[in-house]
């Protein structure tokens, strides 16, 4: 349980990472708001008297939202200028943000029930990087299995077109192209095959409702407007032809799905980006068993792949890893990559390895 006082610096912790993606103006509300928080409203209550982690619990990340939030709706002209970056002097923003929370504390309440839905495109390039190492193995048949899909962004991977430092795949008429700056060597050139893409979240987001669509592009950071504009364009692909994704537990999903029948030349992957942390210790020991599993069973006719993109916090990167079956080579540092996929580091063999069981710090916070 933290205290008032590690609450509050959970504020500062979140503007350092912002500072680093590039990301000012949401920085300075972050900062702004460790100040700001006082128990005249309810929702300064909750959370300086925050009962859990509050980095581990994105908390700063959820009362974000919700003012981002009512920013997008209008109406409010003191939080107005703070989400323009209009209003920049310290004292005011404080100011400004203390009165929304009085003012809309009924409004903001409901954004601190969950963890935030922070559904971002971009990272389907640090997810194809993985794939194609697999498919290097492998060969180019895959079908990709995707946990905390969100709203399902993400398992548009095989609709959309990527240029990886000049590896190009997905259809070249594309209605997004994802194109993040490349650093060091390219992935593997090869060709690639999705055949199904499928995915599950505990409280999927239904993009074809208007509030709910509205919620997800709260989560994007003001500063982000590539990216707001990328989800805004993946929204409508979504409504135009859908996605499979159910509601469900992970590790009852993953062990269903592993035990379907599996076409021959394929490799079943599964993948997932800024998910690993959210989900409770036993659900992630229920997934690696059952990858060990399956990874047993896998042949060279039906092979099995884990791809993840996930923050190691000890280090403060994010990190593409890829394990393939049939195979002893463990879980592999093929990438490290923006959180948001604004760039993407290639790396060179011989790839550091690691536990992919991750089960302490790098992949614990959030």
């Amino acid at each position: 349980m933290g205290s008032e006082a590690e609450n509050r610096e959970s504020f500062h912790t979140q503007a350092g990472y912002c500072r680093a993606m590039d990301a000012p103006i949401t920085a300075s509300i972050c900062t702004a708001l460790a100040d700001a928080l006082d128990r005249t409203s309810e929702t300064g209550r909750r959370v300086l008297d925050w009962p859990g982690e509050p980095v581990a619990d994105a908390l700063v990340l959820r009362l974000v939202g919700g003012l981002h939030g009512l920013h997008r709706r209008g109406g409010d002209a003191g939080l107005d200028g703070v989400f323009t970056g209009a209003v920049a002097d310290p004292a005011a923003v404080i100011a400004a943000l203390r009165a929304t929370m009085r003012d809309y504390d009924a409004a903001l309440l409901p954004w601190l029930d969950g963890p935030p839905q922070t559904n971002e495109a971009g990272r389907s390039a640090g997810l194809m990087t993985g794939l194609l190492h697999l498919a290097e193995r492998y060969g180019p048949g895959v079908e990709v299995l995707e946990i905390g899909s969100s709203a399902g962004l993400n398992l548009l991977i095989d609709r959309y077109a990527f240029d990886l430092g000049g590896v190009h795949k997905g259809p070249a008429d594309a209605p997004v192209t994802i194109a993040p700056e490349w650093r060091g060597p390219v992935p593997p050139d090869l060709p690639i095959a999705i055949r199904s893409v499928r995915g599950v979240d505990v409280a999927p987001v239904d993009v074809r409702d208007p509030a709910e669509a509205e919620r997800l592009a709260a989560y994007v950071w003001v500063d982000a407007a590539e990216r707001l504009e990328r989800i805004e364009r993946g929204i409508a692909m979504i409504r135009e032809q859908g996605v499979a994704l159910d509601k469900g537990d992970a590790a009852d999903w993953v062990e269903a799905r592993l035990a379907e029948p599996q076409a021959a030349g394929t490799t079943r992957v599964l993948m997932h980006s800024v998910v690993w942390q959210y989900l409770p210790v036993e659900t992630r020991e229920r997934i690696r068993s059952v990858m060990d599993a399956a990874g047993a069973r896998a042949t060279p006719e039906r092979r099995l792949g884990w791809v993840m993109m996930e923050p190691n916090r000890d280090l403060h990167r994010h990190e593409v890893r890829v394990r393939g079956w049939p195979g002893d080579r463990p879980m592999e540092l093929v990438a490290l990559t923006h959180a948001h996929g604004a760039w993407i580091e290639g790396l060179s063999p011989p790839y550091e390895t690691r536990d992919y069981v991750m089960r302490r710090g790098a992949y614990e916070k959030e």
